[in-house]
């Protein structure tokens, strides 16, 4: 199955652009050659409707203009820290969340600690997961590593923050960095549900799908509510041939979801069965 296959049928799931733009790699072999890149590190904040879903109307921006100047040279640290937080909450609303996650770092930064960290870190991931620019891509991928590695190195056991981590890093010119920090999760939590969720995702991407089977069989076993899960097993029982088990598994998803881009993806396959 062409990638681009892969992105129409999956359109609307949470990791179809992640799963698009993921370097080719053999997630069984450390000496696969992978690809180089990167970029520079830098500001994320704008008020340019180019992250995800973004909507600013006249009013929303009239709001944060205000919080601006009222946050520009505050002294005291705990209004600081309220006039970020609103701007940040406005810019989530409307979909700007690279721009939230901006002043959620100006809050981690003027009250370090592991709340803020993580708040900040989480919020650069989402954006991550959104952008739609290598470079940007890149620093977004910097700061959610930023952040989120300092609550890591206070709470090491935190494996879904390190899951994270991982994906930043496939996605980059290192990308064997994130695959080996995931199978670290995985011997660590052998059914850590994000770990064995993303190491599937990765065998898809690679055309790996007897391995992916295995990924997705493990997390369904394990984790029977994760719907994306159940679905991409299906599409991996498809692609491995075992058209069969695909057509049982794809016919008792579309009872368990009302997914309207699940559903369509079912459709398509079990049309092509």
């Amino acid at each position: 199955m062409k990638r681009s296959q892969i992105v129409f049928v999956l359109a609307g799931l949470l990791l179809t652009y992640l799963l698009y733009r993921l370097p080719m790699v053999v997630v069984d072999n450390e000496e696969q050659q992978l690809a180089e890149g990167g970029g520079g590190l830098g500001s994320d904040f704008s008020t340019d409707g180019d992250t995800h879903n973004s909507s600013l109307d006249q009013r929303d921006l009239e709001v944060i203009e205000n919080l601006m100047a009222e946050m520009e040279g505050e002294p005291d640290d705990k209004n600081f820290v309220i006039f970020a937080d609103s701007i940040a909450k406005v810019y989530e609303a409307g979909g700007k969340i690279d721009s939230a996650a901006y002043f959620y770092s100006l809050i981690a930064e003027k009250v370090p600690g592991i709340e803020n960290w993580e708040k900040a870190g989480n919020t650069y991931y989402e954006a991550f997961g959104f952008s739609m620019d290598d470079a940007k891509t890149e620093r977004l991928a910097e700061n959610t590593r930023e952040y989120l590695g300092k609550v890591l190195e206070s709470q090491p056991e935190r494996l879904d923050l390190k899951t994270k981590i991982a994906m930043t890093y496939v996605s980059s010119s290192n990308p064997m960095q994130g695959i080996t920090m995931l199978r670290e999760i995985l011997e660590e939590d052998p059914d850590n549900e994000e770990a064995l969720f993303n190491m599937g995702i990765l065998s898809m991407q690679s055309g790996q799908y007897k391995r992916a089977v295995e990924r997705f069989e493990k997390l369904v076993a394990n984790h029977p509510n994760n719907i994306q899960g159940q679905f991409y097993l299906g599409v991996s029982l498809f692609e491995s041939n075992q058209k069969d088990r695909a057509r049982e598994q794809l016919q008792s998803l579309k009872g368990k979801t009302d997914d309207p881009q699940i559903l369509s993806g079912i459709e398509n396959y079990l049309d092509r069965l």
